[in-house]
């Protein structure tokens, strides 16, 4: 299990800072703040995207950020392949899913993805590493419970069908990541509770 300390909003300082205590692993949202922050910290640092990214910011961040955790729909994941070929790059992603079917929110549905998933696998240049979903906020972490435990049925049930097993589970976040890791989550997104309230 990896802890993936979100530090979207925060300055380069106090990244700095998490790196000095031995924290290699960072996430952001948007593609600016990538641009400005990634270049200016030390190149040992390891960078995922975590934000809805849209089309014309691929291009930018992709030569930056070893993972993407949200590509939320097979055109996207088909312009990342276009333009990871274009760069040179072979990013990992996980493929954003709507369990909640929320309104709200991006995402594949659990249908599909089932459907999808075969193009998905053969991309070239883009690697899909596992699934990840942002359940409904709620007060009690363990009513998130129930879709942490439906992405990883999901998970398991695409690996059985396709016979390419699918590793990452990207759920869980500051209030809820113990209940996700208790559900099977390889990487958990934490910012709040390491660098304070945004």
């Amino acid at each position: 299990m990896e802890l993936l300390a979100v530090s979207k909003t925060f300055p380069a300082e106090l990244i700095a800072e998490a790196a000095a205590a031995g924290q290699r692993l960072f996430g952001e949202s948007r593609a600016q703040e990538c641009l400005e922050k990634i270049p200016a910290l030390s190149p040992q640092l390891r960078w995922h995207f975590i934000g809805h990214l849209q089309s014309n910011k691929v291009r930018k961040v992709l030569p930056l950020c070893e993972a993407f955790h949200s590509v939320d729909s097979t055109a996207l994941a088909l312009d990342f392949e276009r333009i990871a070929a274009e760069e040179g790059c072979r990013p990992q992603v996980y493929l954003q899913v709507n369990v909640a079917g929320d309104g709200r929110k991006f995402g594949f549905t659990a249908d599909s993805v089932r459907r999808e998933i075969g193009p998905l696998l053969a991309l070239k240049r883009v690697e899909v590493i596992g699934l990840m979903t942002i359940p409904p906020l709620v007060a009690d972490p363990e009513l998130s419970r129930e879709h942490f435990a439906a992405l990883r049925e999901l998970r398991d049930r695409i690996g059985t069908e396709t016979g390419i097993p699918l590793p990452g589970l990207s759920m869980g976040m500051s209030a809820d990541f113990e209940t996700a890791i208790e559900e099977g989550a390889t990487v958990v997104r934490v910012g709040s509770v390491l660098f304070g309230a945004r």
